[in-house]
């Protein structure tokens, strides 16, 4: 996973004021796993208001290790503007998320494990949390544990971002080669954000690996009317179109990879020979 895609699963919400809700009926059974929390659900800790002047300087912190951590590639820095986060508020879980994330980033497994728990202890039903910690779940082959994760996220009722646990799941599970289950949750995510270009691109790749490739095509012609072109949906696009036997679109994508994303893989690939 890509430092670009992470800002995918780690999206700064808007502040937003409030206390809890109980989850009546919040849980989706699209994930096939319960979520692992069934308390009252609060408003993501992103989205609450700092309690006190040294909450308020550990958010500062907390802010600018996210910056040297997704901005500046600066994975050192970033936990030291964790631990100091920790010094000024013993504590404060945002920290041990961020540490969460670098130790994941740097492959520190255990570490990043004990992190992302130490958040969760202090803020079970937090949305953001959970869906960091199911990806790292998944990054560790325990699907099952991620999906539960997932579908805790994705059940706070004050969650404004469940697109993030259904595309995650969807990544976690096309990983996994579970195809089927993979693109119900890019149908979900899409669901949630008609704007999610990295679902509508996946569920485009799932029907491709499934052998719709008239779906694959249909879906693919949608992203590119709305999204810019990739090297990865160009290639896509020319694999389904080939499948199919539409020569004159399999020409079109062919040009645009040699024109516009020459030194990419896909071009190479293609320009091998090797469609498969």
């Amino acid at each position: 996973m890509t430092r670009k895609t992470l800002f995918l699963y780690w999206i700064v919400p808007v502040l937003f004021l409030g206390a809890c809700a109980t989850p009546a009926d919040h849980a989706d059974s699209s994930f096939d796993a319960a979520p692992s929390y069934s308390g009252t659900y609060p408003r993501p800790l992103s989205d609450v208001q700092p309690a006190s002047k040294e909450e308020e300087r550990a958010r500062i912190h907390i802010e600018r290790g996210k910056e040297y951590f997704f901005g500046l590639r600066r994975p050192d820095l970033a936990l030291d503007a964790a631990r100091t986060a920790l010094e000024v508020k013993p504590g404060y879980p945002p920290a041990y998320h961020l540490m969460g994330w670098v130790y994941m980033e740097l492959k520190q497994n255990a570490q990043a494990d004990d992190a992302f728990r130490r958040a969760l202890s202090a803020a079970p039903g937090d949305p953001d949390f959970n869906n960091s910690y199911g990806w790292f779940l998944c990054t560790q082959k325990r699907v099952s544990e991620a999906m539960s994760r997932f579908a805790t996220s994705a059940a706070n009722p004050y969650y404004l971002y469940k697109t993030q646990p259904h595309t995650n799941a969807g990544l976690c599970l096309l990983e996994n080669n579970e195809l089927e289950r993979a693109g119900v949750q890019f149908s979900k995510a899409l669901e949630a954000d008609p704007s999610n270009s990295e679902a509508l691109y996946r569920l485009a790749e799932v029907g491709y690996r499934r052998g719709n490739y008239r779906g694959a095509y249909d879906l693919l012609i949608q992203y590119h009317r709305r999204f810019d072109p990739s090297a990865r949906s160009v290639w896509l696009g020319l694999r389904a179109a080939r499948r199919l036997g539409e020569r004159h679109a399999e020409a079109s994508y062919a040009e645009q990879l040699r024109s516009r994303f020459a030194g990419s893989g896909e071009n190479a690939l293609m320009t091998q020979g090797r469609y498969e």
